[in-house]
């Protein structure tokens, strides 16, 4: 029996449309995603975008149009990077479907049932682009640091909180058990650290009369839901809980063997290490396998982000560049865990050195070599183990560090054709120069293989090209 994996990105606002932060965090989890498949496990892939609260509402105002229109427009356009960044996910979740607001509603009256849930005046600084209250110690100069030109809101009402407070020990106990819960190991200190000494409970309700758009709280007409508890929730409401408790409890996993996996940028590290474990632990539902927390892309040093406009628009950038050239670079040239600058000259530059001027110009060079000496394609290598090194990088998120390895592969074969020089070899000693060949295609099909979860169409088009023995279109045409 194969094993079950349930991976999910965050789910992005659609407030404005999608830049080259969540293409980087959606392509990380589509390589991952494939990697699994092609390990044999059955995976279930979720992403979708999350459609409510006052940021949403106000977009939608700002636009004059009804909210349930303005979210329908910006959602088709999260949906469109499925062809563009050629994703593989199964589940596209929208927090405004019925199942998912049936599924939010259920999961709130969990939370009442267990004694989680009380009413309170609430009376907090507020940042409308995070979405979250904020205290003195988090501000620069009076605003949030992540959103400089939006103004701090003063917010007093009476509002439904969640105990957050009562869960601090549990979740201390959480990370204890599981050292691997949040990775990198600096974030898992980092959110510990929040829990030992800043936990409070947090507000899960408005005020329908000031900001009606959300999911309606059981019970109570006049409030909805917070944006945070009901987003949240779209994790195991894209695996069809609570109606489909097999599929559910078959990805999502138990207490004791988990299966989900959370991809977050580092802006994320409270809500989803933190505020949603509480929320499982009280609906009395097992926690996550693991989060894996993304630094930022920046322009400039500065968070590459909607409403600082300063973003790189990934429709464009795969226009200009293609799909397997920008899975490439976010693959490659993004730290892990760390921010990283990026800027449109670094693509080009990381494209030709890498794509044209490398593995371009191998598959070229070998191909040639096929197509004029032999007479038949070689046979396809049998399906092998990934290569250890490769494997312990993909498996630990360190997707520069497994691609590094692909271009040793590709660097090493190059350095081969150079060395033994088949082109001379074949002239003179025709077997022995076919032999040599017959071995750089066998290197350059395993190359494509460990190219498959990052490149998948580059993989496809030379897999096939050894298996024809024809020499491709150019791969990657030199960009000036």
């Amino acid at each position: 029996m194969r094993d079950r994996f349930y991976l999910t990105t965050t789910l992005p606002y659609v407030n404005a449309p999608p830049h080259l932060g969540f293409a980087l965090e959606i392509t990380r989890a589509d390589i991952l995603a494939r990697y699994k498949r092609l390990a044999g496990d059955e995976v279930f892939f979720n992403t979708g975008t999350d459609e409510h609260g006052l940021k949403v509402y106000r977009a939608a105002e700002s636009e004059k149009k009804d909210p349930q229109q303005y979210v329908d427009e910006y959602a088709r356009k999260f949906d469109e990077l499925k062809d563009t960044l050629n994703l593989s996910y199964e589940s596209f979740v929208r927090t405004t479907d019925s199942h998912h607001i049936r599924a939010a509603q259920e999961f709130w009256k969990l939370c009442d049932k267990s004694g989680d849930i009380e009413k309170k005046i609430y009376k907090v600084k507020y940042c409308v682009g995070c979405e979250l209250e904020k205290t003195d110690s988090e501000l620069v100069d009076g605003r949030c640091p992540l959103h400089p030109n939006l103004e701090i809101e003063l917010i007093e009402e009476e509002n439904y909180f969640f105990k957050f407070s009562k869960y601090q020990k549990p979740l201390l106990e959480l990370y204890e058990r599981r050292p691997d819960f949040v990775v990198p190991e600096s974030r898992l200190n980092e959110i510990k650290k929040f829990v030992e000494t800043e936990l409070a409970d947090f507000s899960i309700s408005r005020l329908k009369e000031k900001m009606p758009w959300g999911v309606p709280v059981p019970g109570d007409e006049d409030h909805v839901m917070y944006v945070w508890f009901d987003a949240l929730v779209s994790y195991i409401s894209a695996l069809g809980w609570p109606k489909n408790k097999r599929k559910f409890e078959e990805f999502w996993g138990t207490e004791e063997s988990p299966n989900a996996v959370q991809f977050a940028g580092k802006d994320n590290l409270r809500q989803q290490s933190a505020m949603w474990q509480a929320m499982l632990l009280s609906a009395g539902l097992p926690n996550s396998k693991q989060i894996y927390i993304e630094g930022f892309i920046t322009s400039g040093g500065q968070k590459m982000s909607k409403s600082l406009g300063n973003f790189i628009d990934p429709f464009e950038v795969v226009k200009k560049y293609g799909t397997d050239s920008v899975r490439y670079y976010l693959a490659r040239h993004i730290h892990p865990h760390e921010d990283s600058d990026v800027t449109e000259e670094n693509i080009r530059e990381a494209y030709n050195a890498h794509l044209a001027n490398g593995l371009g110009n191998l598959v070229a060079r070998i191909m040639k070599l096929a197509e004029t000496h032999l007479e038949r394609a070689i046979e396809a290598p049998d399906p092998a183990p990934f290569p250890k090194e490769y494997a312990s990088a993909v498996e630990t998120y360190e997707f520069n560090r497994a691609m590094d390895f692909i271009w040793g592969k590709i660097q090493s074969l190059d350095r081969r054709i150079a060395e033994e020089q088949p082109f001379v070899v074949v002239r003179d000693d025709p077997e022995k120069g076919k032999a040599v060949i017959a071995q750089l295609l066998t290197e350059l099909y395993l190359i494509g293989r460990l190219l498959q979860p990052f490149m998948p169409t580059t993989s496809d088009t030379i897999k096939e090209a050894v298996k024809s023995n024809k020499m491709p279109q150019t791969l990657f045409p030199r960009m000036e």
